[in-house]
């Protein structure tokens, strides 16, 4: 047998993965060869690690997350919860380093999980598909025996008829799938969710890896299981989950696409930041103005030190001042 998801694509499906397309190439056309974007790389993989560890209950907040990706070490928290981050981290480093495998293996899937679950797991062995029965709140995934050949039938779709579809498709039903045969004992839902992140990357579809799906899912964790759930007792149509992954992945897009606005010019050219104006951008837009001691003290810089990372940022359009010499801020334009 071969695995064959069942599902409609709907008007409201139809509309959304052309809306996404459309954010992904407006998104692609302005972060070519721009110096920020390993600014955003990095913070999407403290977004991703945070998100997908706390779905499961990880505390750590996202600074904290930050610090790990960054080798800081923490001290009033839990080994454990430490651990979980950065096999995590590890986890996404091997799909991104394997963005253009071409065909997933088994092997591939154990080194996945061994890295995500090593030490972390509360049953098991890491990086071997389970051979206990296991219940996920309501779901009893299937026996054990029935989980190599599953997912024999899982790596032969997506390796081949996967393809055929909009990864926006594809990459959610290989989440749905993989979650539902549920094959190793702990560790599933990272795992699950790194698979359909690296779907996106082996097709392209983020090849600047500058977004995190997981933010959206753990936004809402109730909902996130609730579309989860509804593929089981619908019969295992995929429709209504198709819409849930698709109207997620839109919405993290818009996100996205608002934060490359904030280094991208006003009059549509691209600037090379510095890291202190790249800093200054994103500190102005938590603040939403800042008087001159304030960017001095802020960046630490002297007051001609200031203007030096101000004036190209004014000169692109990003930046302007108002009020006069004494009580004048600058504001994002």
């Amino acid at each position: 047998m071969s695995y064959e998801p069942r599902f409609t694509i709907t008007p409201a499906l139809l509309s959304m993965v052309e809306e996404i397309a459309a954010l992904r190439e407006r998104i692609q056309g302005a972060t070519v060869a721009v110096s920020w974007v390993p600014a955003l790389q990095k913070d999407t993989r403290t977004r991703n690690g945070h998100a997908s560890t706390a779905i499961e209950g990880n505390p750590l907040t996202l600074e904290q997350v930050r610090a790990l990706e960054e080798g800081r070490e923490l001290v009033a928290s839990g080994q454990r919860y430490q651990r979980e981050v950065t096999n995590y981290f590890a986890g996404l480093r091997y799909v991104e380093k394997n963005a253009g495998l071409k065909k997933v293996r088994h092997e591939h899937l154990f080194e996945l999980h061994r890295l995500m679950a090593d030490t972390v797991m509360d049953q098991g062995t890491a990086g071997a598909y389970r051979r206990i029965s296991v219940r996920v709140g309501g779901h009893v995934p299937p026996h054990p025996d029935d989980v190599s050949p599953l997912m024999h039938e899982l790596l032969d779709w997506w390796n081949t008829r996967a393809a055929d579809l909009s990864p926006v498709l594809s990459s959610a039903i290989l989440h749905y799938r993989f979650e539902d045969i549920h094959p190793f004992a702990d560790g599933n839902g990272r795992t699950g969710r790194a698979l359909a992140l690296w779907e996106l990357y082996r097709r392209g579809f983020d090849s600047h890896h500058i977004f995190s799906v997981d933010e959206y899912y753990w936004e809402n964790r109730p909902a996130y299981y609730a579309a989860l759930a509804q593929v089981r007792t619908g019969g295992e149509d995929l429709s209504q989950w198709l819409e849930y992954s698709a109207n997620g992945l839109r919405e993290i897009l818009k996100r996205v696409w608002k934060r490359v606005l904030r280094f991208q010019s006003a009059h549509g050219e691209k600037i090379v930041l510095t890291p202190k104006q790249e800093h200054l951008l994103g500190l102005m837009a938590d603040h939403g103005s800042l008087a001159p001691f304030e960017i001095r003290e802020l960046l630490d810089v002297s007051k001609q030190g200031a203007m030096n990372v101000l004036n190209p940022l004014i000169d692109a359009g990003l930046i302007e001042k108002r009020g006069n010499a004494k009580t004048g801020k600058y504001f994002l334009t």
